[in-house]
């Protein structure tokens, strides 16, 4: 298992959910939810601005694949958002399958007694550690980096996806 503080992102239309992992790639834990920026790239340069608080070695962004496997618009837009991050902060970016991770953020915040309305920040937070920790579980059972580089991706482009 390779050592680092790697960060977890789970990209939405108005929200980014962040997350992070120990130095031993162990565990992960929520950080915050990122407003996603329209115009201009403040989420970007907050994301870059949380890697260089945590000297991030790597970051892991959601590729939200539709249930079938297929490409969707948010497939296009978090490959675009990836690589965009990975120009910004000169981190290697490696995205991983995300399907149904907010659907279990849900869940586990409705077991949790907590309200699923009203919670969306917390629930992209619960996003980005559930798809961080299935990364960093993955590469600990497999020894090798968990989905593909961003580099590896172009628009709309998914084939071959690990």
């Amino acid at each position: 298992m390779r050592s680092g503080v790697r960060l977890g992102v789970d990209v939405g239309r108005a929200r980014i959910g962040v997350a992070r992992s120990d130095l031993h790639g162990m565990l992960a834990t929520p950080v915050e939810t990122v407003a996603r920026a329209t115009d201009g790239t403040a989420d970007i340069d907050r994301l870059a601005e949380i890697c260089g608080e945590l000297d991030c070695t790597e970051i892991v962004v959601g590729l939200p694949l539709s249930l079938s496997g297929g490409s969707t618009p948010s497939t296009d837009d978090a490959v675009s958002f990836a690589q965009r991050v990975a120009a910004a902060t000169a981190i290697p970016v490696r995205m991983i399958d995300e399907r149904l991770t907010t659907v279990s953020a849900q869940a586990a915040l409705h077991t949790s007694g907590r309200a699923v309305k009203g919670s969306r920040p917390v629930i992209d937070q619960i996003a980005a550690v559930i798809l961080l920790q299935h990364a960093l579980d993955s590469e600990a059972s497999t020894g090798n980096p968990p989905g593909i580089a961003a580099s590896e991706l172009g628009p709309e482009s998914t084939g071959g996806l690990p």
